[in-house]
Formats: structure tokens, sequence, C-alpha cells
């Protein structure tokens, strides 16, 4: 909630612990709970990060919801959530369950996020790669005397990208026909920088110096939609979260996402949900607890 009882969407911003190397930090639930607290931040509430999350949960179930997903993770799970994404906690099972999350800035680490977003579970030898990866991390980061600052803070670097490449390799093995290539990557970060300024795959394409077709074959070779599926995606997708998560009007999303009128948001809108926004808005908050059942194939 924001002021006045009003709903919003919490933007948090990257604040490092006194002490910390600036770029990323490392710490355990209690501590989140409690810099929640200082900041006067409800775990609980939709927030959007301006930076990385990756959270593994030792012992106990952390319920945990992304964009209108909710995940259950397990002892031994991890979930990465990207920045821009907007999440929440059960605040219950935060209390309960035992963990670390590390946070980064986008750009410490030479790493890129998987496409794919559901949490992962190691087994066998990656489960244990992944956990040794980890604590030399973590004794890395509360290690910060010993070696000049500088040195620390490429060591973290360096330590991070093992833990992600060990966590990226303990993914199933995805076919080569749908890893995304440079071309969709390109795309991916153009929509996610312009998806509120233009609507139009060839807008993008001629920015991009691509044609419409390479953005269309790489698009569905790396999510299994069109170019212009995975667009309108993303528009929906933030079209739910400033419904949900915020009191805005029909036409104030219409405004800020770029529809010249709010019948052509309305229109776009029920296209591809079934349901006009207020429809839409008055089943989600109706729901108890995470609003989920809505399948986003973008999440990003």
């Amino acid at each position: 909630m924001g002021k006045n009882g009003q709903l919003s969407i919490t933007d948090v911003a990257y604040r490092p612990s006194l002490g910390a190397p600036i770029g990323m930090d490392v710490l355990d639930f209690a501590e989140l709970r409690a810099r929640g607290h200082r900041r006067g931040i409800d775990l609980g509430s939709p927030q959007r990060p301006g930076f990385h999350h990756l959270i593994h949960v030792r012992s106990g179930t952390l319920r945990h919801t992304v964009d209108f997903s909710e995940h259950v993770l397990h002892a031994g799970s991890w979930l990465w959530i990207q920045p821009g994404q907007v999440h929440q906690y059960a605040p219950e099972d935060l209390a309960a369950a035992r963990g670390t999350i590390v946070i980064w800035q986008p750009g410490f680490a030479d790493a890129e996020a998987p496409f794919e977003q559901a949490p992962l579970l190691p087994d066998g030898p990656h489960a244990r790669a992944t956990q040794l990866a980890l604590r030399h991390l973590t004794h890395e980061y509360a290690d910060l005397a010993s070696i000049p600052l500088q040195s620390h803070i490429e060591a973290l670097r360096l330590l991070l990208a093992v833990l992600l490449l060990r966590l990226a390799h303990a993914r199933p093995e995805t076919p080569a026909a749908h890893r995304p290539d440079g071309a969709f990557a390109h795309y991916h970060a153009a929509v996610e920088r312009d998806f509120a300024d233009t609507h139009r795959v060839a807008d993008y394409a001629t920015a991009l110096g691509y044609n419409v077709r390479t953005l269309t074959r790489a698009t569905l070779a790396a999510t299994g939609l069109t170019a212009k599926q995975y667009l309108d995606a993303r528009i929906l997708l933030e079209a739910k979260r400033l419904l949900v998560h915020t009191d805005a009007t029909a036409a104030e999303v219409s405004r800020r996402l770029g529809f010249r009128e709010p019948g052509d948001f309305s229109k776009f809108f029920r296209k591809r949900d079934g349901r006009t926004p207020q429809q839409f808005r008055s089943v989600a908050r109706g729901s108890t607890g995470s609003v989920v059942s809505d399948e986003n194939p973008t999440t990003r």
C-alpha cells in the first residue's frame, strides 16, 4: 500500500549495507527482514527492484510471487529475480525459512539470466557444486580486509559469475534450436526499453538493423512466440502489473503504455486476455493471497 492507503508498487533502489563492496551484497533472510523494517518496506507487498536477486532456500519452504506466478521454493531451491520484475514475499514463510539472498547491480556480473524463470532445484553433483560456489562467495564477501578493496570486488565479481554459471549448467539442457541467439537478445533488450514507446515490430527491426522476418525467427526459436506476440505479451504484463498493484485508472494505464486512446488499450487487453481491464482487475484483486492463474509468456 502506498500513501493514504493507495495501492502502489514500491520501486526499490540498490542500497548496500555499510562496509559492503560496491555493486553486490550477500545477506540472510533475517537481515532482509531487518533491512525492510529499517527502510519502511513491506516485504509482503509488491516491489520492483532495480537490481538482481538470487534467492537460495537452505531450510524450510518459501512461497514467492513473481509477476502473477506463485513459486514454492523448497530446501535447496534457487530463484533468480530480474531488475524490473514485480515480486513479493510471503512474510510468514520468510520468518520461518532459512536461506541466503545475493543481490547485485546490473553489470556487476558478466552473466545472462536464463529466459526460463522457474525455480531451480539442483541435484547430485550440481547441488554440491552450487553449494560450494555459494560458500566461497559468502566467505570472500565477509573477508573484506585481507586484500585490497579493488581485488576484493574483482574476486566477488568472478565468484558470482562462477555461481551463476554453475546454476546455468544445473538446468535441464536446452535444445540448441531453442537457445536465444544474438538477434533475440537485442530484441529482448529493446522491447524492455521501448515497449511503452512503440508497439510495432517493424520499428524495432529498423532500429536494430534486422528485418521483421529475422526477429520473428529468432523470437520463435527462443520463446515459441512470434516477435509480435512477444512484444504484445510484454505490454500485457506491464498492464496487469499496473492494474493489480496500483490504483491507476485504465485510462492512465493506457497513457503510460503508449496507447493513443483508452479504447485502443481496452481492445488490445480484451483480445489477449479475454477480459476488459476492469474485469481483470476485479477478478485479480478478489483472489486470496497472490494473484496467479495468468500465464505470462514473457516474465522479464
